[in-house]
C-alpha cells in the first residue's frame, strides 16, 4: 500500500528533491495527493517541469486544512519559507500525520521545542531531512568514528567556505532576513552543526560566538552606491557592481542565478518575488562572518567558522581524540569539486594514530546532490531506513533542536554577547 504525500511548500527543492522523485522514482511506494503554496504560478511552474503532476489537487496556504480533509495525506513533506515549517509541522502532528521537513526544522530554539512537544503528544513522527550525514565522505567519517579510530573524540575543528556566487545569492533572497530564515547561523550552518553532532553523538551545551555583516548590506566594500530597492536583472549601476561583473556576460546582460536557472524555459517563477534583490540592501539583518565555540556534554568541544564571501567553496574538517586524528577537505566553486578534479572523482580522509603514521582513505564521490547524499535519503524516506544499516543516520526532531540550538545561539551571541547556555531545555 502506498504512503499518500502532501506537499507544503512547491518551491525549487520541493519540485526538485521531493515531487520529481515520487512521480518517477518511488510511484511504488509513494502517492502525491496534494500541493500546497502562497503562489498559484508555483503550480504552474511545477506542471511544466513535471507534467505528471498535472491532475494532482492545488491548494493555496489558507487552504491547509481543506487539503486534508479532502486528500487525507498520511505525511506532510514541509519545503516552504523558513518561518512557516513549524506551523505545517506543528499542525500535521496535531492531526496524526508523520512529517518530513527540509532543514532547518524551525527558525528559532522556541519553535524547535514547540515541534517537540507537539511530537510526544502525537502519533506521527519527525523526520529531518539533513542529507549531508549522506554525502560519502561525511558516512565514512562516521563509521571511522564508531571504529574506534581516534577514541574518544574531544575537539573538532570546522571551517566552512561559501564563494562569492553561492553566499551572494542568499543575500539576493529572502535568507538575508532574520526572521525569515534564523540567520544563516541557522538556514545554512545547522546542516553543518548537526553532522558535528551527528559525529561524535554530541548534545551542546554552552555556545559563544562572534560574528558580522563585512560583505553584503550597505557597508559592503563594492557596493557602486547607498541605494535600496535594486534588483539585479534592471540595475543600471550593474556595470559597476562586482558581483555581477563576476557573473553577468556584457553581450546579453544575464543574470546568474541558480533558482532562476533551475527554471529555463519559463517565463517567470514568481508572482510577487524575485530572488535578486540587492545584496546591498540596508534591510539585511544577518551576517556573512561568523565564528563560533561550543562545549558538548560529552566534553567535546567545536571550533567552528563560516564565511559567506570566500574566492573558492569547501570546508576544513579534523576530528580529534584520544587515540588519533581525521582530516579531510573539499574546495571547488559553483558547483564543482577540485579534489574530486585532482583525485579522479573522489575525497579523502587522512587518519593519523596517536603515535605514528598517516593513513590515506580514498572516497569514491556519488551522484546527486549535496555529494550524493540527496538520493541516499530519498531511499530512507520512501522505502524506510536499511535494515543492514547499524547506525542512525535519518534525523529525528531532538536532533533538528540540537542544530537549530546552537546557530540560535551563535545568532544571540553575537547580538547580544557572552556563553549561551543550552542545558537547562537540551534532550
Amino acid at each position: 500500500m502506498r504512503k499518500r504525500y502532501a506537499v507544503c511548500g512547491v518551491s525549487n527543492r520541493a519540485i526538485a528533491m521531493y515531487i520529481k522523485p515520487i512521480m518517477e522514482s518511488f510511484s511504488n511506494s509513494a502517492e502525491l495527493v496534494g500541493l500546497l503554496d502562497i503562489d498559484p504560478l508555483r503550480f504552474k511552474v511545477c506542471c511544466d517541469r513535471v507534467p505528471q503532476v498535472k491532475d494532482i489537487p492545488t491548494y493555496l496556504a489558507d487552504d491547509f486544512g481543506k487539503m486534508i480533509e479532502e486528500q487525507k495525506p498520511d505525511a506532510l513533506i514541509v519545503v516552504c519559507m523558513d518561518c512557516a515549517h513549524q506551523y505545517y509541522i506543528i499542525e500535521g502532528l496535531k492531526l496524526g500525520l508523520d512529517v518530513i521537513t527540509e532543514k532547518p526544522m524551525t527558525t528559532n530554539t522556541a519553535d524547535a521545542l514547540r515541534v517537540r512537544e507537539a511530537e510526544k503528544n502525537s502519533k506521527g513522527n519527525v523526520i529531518c531531512t539533513f542529507n549531508y550525514r549522506y554525502n560519502p565522505v561525511h558516512t565514512k567519517l562516521k563509521e571511522m568514528i564508531l571504529a574506534g579510530k581516534v577514541g574518544r573524540v574531544t575537539h573538532v575543528d570546522l571551517n566552512w567556505y561559501i564563494d562569492i556566487h553561492h553566499g551572494a545569492s542568499y543575500f539576493n533572497r529572502w535568507n538575508r532576513m532574520r526572521e525569515n530564515s534564523g540567520s544563516l547561523s541557522i538556514h545554512k550552518a545547522s546542516h553543518h552543526f548537526d553532522l558535528v553532532n551527528w559525529w561524535i553523538d554530541g548534545i551542546p551545551q554552552e555556545v559563544h560566538a562572534f560574528g558580522a555583516l563585512n560583505h553584503y548590506g550597505p557597508n559592503g566594500v563594492f557596493n557602486p552606491s547607498k541605494k535600496n530597492g535594486r534588483h539585479c536583472k534592471e540595475c543600471p549601476e550593474k556595470k559597476n557592481c562586482a558581483y555581477q561583473r563576476r557573473f553577468t556576460s556584457r553581450k546579453d546582460g544575464s543574470f546568474m542565478d541558480s533558482h532562476l536557472a533551475a527554471f529555463q524555459g519559463t517565463e517567470k517563477c514568481y508572482s510577487n518575488y524575485t530572488p535578486d534583490m540587492c545584496i546591498f540592501d540596508e534591510e539585511i539583518n544577518i551576517h556573512d562572518t561568523i565564528v563560533a565555540n561550543v562545549r558538548y556534554k560529552n566534553g567535546a568541544f567545536l571550533n567552528y567558522s563560516a564565511n559567506f564571501s570566500t574566492p573558492y567553496e569547501g570546508y576544513r574538517l579534523a576530528i580529534n581524540g584520544t587515540h588519533g586524528r581525521l582530516e579531510t577537505t573539499e574546495f571547488g566553486g559553483v558547483g564543482r569539486s577540485i579534489i574530486a578534479d585532482y583525485h579522479g572523482g573522489s575525497q579523502f580522509i587522512d587518519y593519523y594514530p596517536i603515535f605514528e603514521g598517516r593513513e590515506r582513505i580514498h572516497v569514491p564521490q556519488s551522484g546527486g546532490g549535496h555529494g550524493g547524499g540527496d538520493p541516499k535519503i530519498l531511499e530512507d524516506i520512501f522505502l524506510g531506513e536499511d535494515p543492514d544499516r547499524t547506525y542512525d543516520i535519518l534525523a529525528k526532531s531532538v536532533d533538528g533542536l540540537r542544530a537549530i540550538s546552537i546557530g540560535d545561539a551563535v545568532y544571540n551571541s553575537i547580538v547580544n554577547g557572552g556563553v549561551q547556555d543550552l542545558s537547562s531545555f537540551m534532550e
